[in-house]
C-alpha cells in the first residue's frame, strides 16, 4: 500500500485525486495540506507541511509554485519521494528541483497525461522524418482561469522537438512586435485562454503545399489525476534521482 500526502488537497485537482485514490486498492491518502480546511474528508488536513504527523511514502503536489521551498525541504528532511504535478515554475525553481533530486526521488513532468507524453514522442519522430523542410508551430488552449502562459506542456513539447535538431530552436512568442520573415530556426508558441477548456495542444508542421497536425485534447482533469496517482505508486521505494513519464511507461 502506497501512503500519500496530498498538497493542495482541497483544490480542484486535489478533489479529483481523492476520487481516483478512493477507487484503488494499492494506495491511500494519509494526510493533506491546504490553507483551506475541509472537515468532510476522511484524512487530516493541515495548513502547513511542517505540521504533518503521518508517515508517508510519497508526496503528491498539486499546490502552487510559491510553496516549492517548503515542499523540497520537507521531502529532503523525511527522505520522502515527491511527485510534482504543479506547473508554472521559473528557471530558478526548476534548478532547485533538479538539485533536490540528489537527496530524494522526484517525479517531475509538465503534464501527467500519458497521451501528451505520447504526443511528444510522435513529434520527435515527425522531426526525424521531416527535418528542416517544415516550419513548426505549437498552439495551446486552456481555460480562462489559467495564470501561466505558455503552458508548461507547450514548453515541454517545444523542448522535445528542439532536442531533435543539431542546433537548438529559438522559441517565438510575440511576432506582432516585429516586421520580418519567419526564420527556419524558430518554433512559434501561441496561447489561447477562454471558457472552461481543460487543455488542447496542437503541433503544426507546415511545409510546401502540405500541412501535418498532431494534437491532443484533454476532456477532463481526471486524466492528470490518474497519471499523478500512477506516478505516486511507481515512486514508492525509489532511490534519489529525477524521474518522469518516460520511466513510468517503460
Amino acid at each position: 500500500m502506497t501512503r500519500i500526502i496530498l498538497t493542495g488537497a482541497n483544490g480542484k485537482m486535489g478533489k479529483v485525486i481523492q476520487s481516483v485514490v478512493s477507487a484503488r486498492e494499492d494506495c491511500e491518502i494519509v494526510a493533506g495540506v491546504d490553507k483551506f480546511v475541509d472537515n468532510s474528508v476522511s484524512f487530516p488536513v493541515y495548513t502547513s507541511l511542517s505540521d504533518v504527523q503521518e508517515e508517508a511514502d510519497v508526496i503528491v503536489d498539486f499546490s502552487n509554485p510559491a510553496l516549492l521551498d517548503e515542499l523540497l525541504s520537507f521531502a529532503e528532511k523525511k527522505s520522502t519521494a515527491l511527485v510534482i504535478a504543479t506547473t508554472g515554475f521559473d528557471d530558478c525553481q526548476k534548478k532547485q528541483i533538479q538539485d533536490a533530486s540528489s537527496k530524494c526521488p522526484i517525479f517531475f513532468t509538465y503534464n501527467m497525461s500519458l497521451g501528451i507524453n505520447l504526443l511528444a514522442n510522435l513529434a520527435k519522430k515527425a522531426v526525424s522524418v521531416l527535418g528542416n523542410d517544415f516550419d513548426i508551430e505549437i498552439i495551446e488552449q486552456h481555460h480562462n482561469q489559467k495564470i501561466d502562459a505558455p503552458s508548461g506542456t507547450a514548453l515541454m513539447l517545444a523542448d522535445a522537438i528542439s532536442e531533435e535538431f543539431d542546433k537548438p530552436r529559438k522559441y517565438e512568442y510575440d511576432r506582432h512586435s516585429k516586421r520580418e520573415k519567419r526564420s527556419k530556426e524558430e518554433i512559434g508558441i501561441h496561447s489561447v485562454r477562454g471558457g472552461t477548456i481543460v487543455g488542447e495542444h496542437s503541433i503544426l508542421f507546415a511545409g510546401r503545399d502540405e500541412n501535418i497536425t498532431l494534437s491532443h485534447s484533454a476532456r477532463s482533469k481526471e486524466i492528470f489525476a490518474v497519471g499523478a496517482v500512477n506516478a505516486a505508486v511507481f515512486m514508492k521505494n525509489k532511490t534519489p534521482g529525477m524521474y518522469d513519464m518516460g520511466e513510468l511507461v517503460k
